[in-house]
Order: C-alpha cells, then structure tokens, then sequence
C-alpha cells in the first residue's frame, strides 16, 4: 500500500464546476478531508467503505487547527493509503497547501495536486465581470484582505495605484478600512462589485463604488464567503451594461459621460 496524499480544488461552489480527475481521485480515495466551503454534493461521490472528514476550515472558521489537520493527513495515508483533501477552490489560492505538502513529504508520502476552479476569477465570470477587456484593463490583482497578523496587506496599497482589476478575497471585515487605501489613491467613483456565496444557490450581489460600497453592503448585509471585484470591469456587470456601447473599429468599451461620474448607480 503506498500512501498518497491528493490536493484537490473543489471550485468556488457550485458542484459541476470541479474537474473530472478531481472526481476520479475522491472515487479512489479512501479518506476524504473536506473544508466548510466544499460543497457537500461532491461527498456522493466517495466510494462505498470510504470515510469523509469535515475539517472546518474557512475564514473564520476552523474546526481544527492547520497543525491537526497535517497530523490527520499523515495519520490516514499511512493507515489506509490514499487520503484526498478537498478545499474550496483552488488549493495553491490561499489554500495553505503548501503546509500539507511539506508535512506529507517529510513522512514519505507521495504527493499529487489537482487545481481547482478558483473563486477569485470564476465566481465575477459567472456575473458577467471579466478581470481582463481590452480598452479597459489589461491586468489584474488577486490579493488577500489580511495577513496572518490581522493586519491589510501592503499589496492592497501597491494595488490600489494601478489600473489592474483588483479582487481581493477574505476581506469583509477590513471592507470600509480597504475602500480608504483606494479612496487616498483617488480612487472614490472606482466601480466595485461584491459577490457573496458564488455560484451557489445563495449568491448574492452588489456594486457600487469605492466611495458607498460600505454602506451598502451593510445595509444588505454582506458578509463572508464574499469577492470584493475592484475595477472598471464590473462596469461591464448587467447593472451597468445596458448604457455602453462597443466601438466598432477598435473593439473598445465606450462608457458614456454620465455612467463616468457614476450618476446612473
């Protein structure tokens, strides 16, 4: 019996969007450990005699710590062979899958990681929000909202300076704090979308700009799991789309002046 750890990214929510070799590995899996944001569907497709392991984490929320999680890794590989560990999205996306990695190497068990569809471009896709369109940017950034000492991260500040699409994940509670990063950058009539429960039954949106996106979202109340989407993109979302056009020549986005100075929110 030679024991296998399988890193799998589950998506962002939804149970069809996970990979069919992501479906063939928790089949062949004896042992499967699985996240909160995991859709539970997916668990139908463990074989008979398997055994699911709810673990807990998410932002939040953690049922066991990282450092048990390895021991449980370890403890179930060496003790029945394949364990498959299935995390929200992808697992190299703020998944720490680097931790387990390293804690099933140093006990000789052989590793395979299987990338999940990540939330981080998916859940704005299905929204009808492209991170990148020509004309309007040409990049983007996928941050998270805090460090491991609670604090914003630096890269929000870098971020907040360029023309990049900026989605940051984990962020709710730092929301009103993050939106002044861009307002002092000049960015207050920055478009900005937030997603919660992507691509779920329970998804639920709502955009703004960086200047009222706060006060909307408490007064809808958002909360976690939620995709803050900040850029000139969600300008393409349904709530704004119906007042641009698309010049013919260059492809281009026209916005119109009014949908500029956001008076059309």
């Amino acid at each position: 019996m030679r024991p296998l750890l399988s890193l799998i990214g589950a998506g962002p929510g939804d149970a069809e969007l996970i990979t069919l070799k992501a479906l063939r590995a928790i089949r062949s899996a004896k042992v499967v450990l699985y996240d909160a944001l995991v859709n539970k569907e997916l668990l139908s497709y463990l074989s008979p005699g398997s055994e699911a392991v709810f673990v807990g984490k998410r932002f939040g929320c953690h049922a066991l710590s990282q450092q048990e999680i390895n021991h449980l890794i370890v403890e179930y590989a060496l003790k029945f062979g394949h364990v498959a560990r299935l995390k929200g999205g992808d697992p190299f996306v703020f998944g720490r899958a680097q931790e387990e990695i390293e804690a099933a190497r140093s006990n000789g068990i052989a590793i395979e990681v299987i990338p999940g569809i990540t939330s981080a471009i998916s859940v704005p896709a299905m929204q009808g929000i492209p991170l990148t369109c020509r004309g309007i940017a040409e990049s983007f950034w996928v941050t998270t909202g805090t460090t491991r000492s609670s604090d914003i991260s630096d890269d929000i500040k870098l971020a907040a300076q360029s023309t990049a699409t900026v989605v940051i994940l984990m962020a709710m509670k730092k929301l009103e704090s993050i939106m002044d990063i861009f307002s002092a950058h000049g960015k207050t009539d920055m478009p900005v979308a937030i997603i919660q429960n992507g691509t779920t039954k329970e998804e639920k949106i709502i955009t703004g700009t960086v200047k009222d996106i706060y006060f909307r979202a408490q007064c809808e109340e958002m909360g976690n799991p939620s995709i803050i989407v900040v850029g000139e993109v969600v300008k393409l979302h349904h709530d704004w789309v119906k007042h641009i056009s698309m010049d013919e020549q260059t492809g281009q986005v026209i916005f119109p002046k009014e949908l500029a100075s956001n008076s059309l929110i």
